[in-house]
């Protein structure tokens, strides 16, 4: 069974702030299944967007519930807005979570494709 959306935000925001960096919902979606996207914010004022990482990225022995893969890499704010907006008008039932840290380490569980 897979973690609410809901209850994986609240334990991402949890972890963020247990690590002295700062995190917030930016938009609040479907608590128990909605698509969560992760921006990324970095003092030189560029941005990592994660994205839900396809079913294809899971593994047939594959344990964690959720992965996520890098949609932009440190790029400029309005590019990252424009592919949530997009995102957006297709699901309006997402999340948007804002990061402040230079480093995530395993707080995001990234897919495996030979370059994440």
């Amino acid at each position: 069974m897979r973690l609410r959306a809901d209850i994986f935000v609240s334990s991402l925001l949890r972890r963020v702030f247990a690590s002295g960096d700062f995190a917030a919902v930016e938009k609040k979606g479907a608590e128990e299944a909605g698509a969560i996207f992760i921006r990324q914010h970095f003092r030189d004022g560029l941005e990592t967007l994660y994205a839900p990482a396809p079913q294809t990225a899971f593994g047939e022995d594959e344990a964690v519930d959720r992965l996520f893969e890098i949609r932009l890499a440190r790029s400029e704010p309005e590019a990252v807005r424009a592919m949530l907006e997009r995102e957006r008008r297709f699901d309006p039932d997402l999340w948007i979570v804002e990061l402040e840290a230079e480093e995530l380490g395993d707080m995001i569980p990234l897919a495996r494709d030979g370059s994440a």
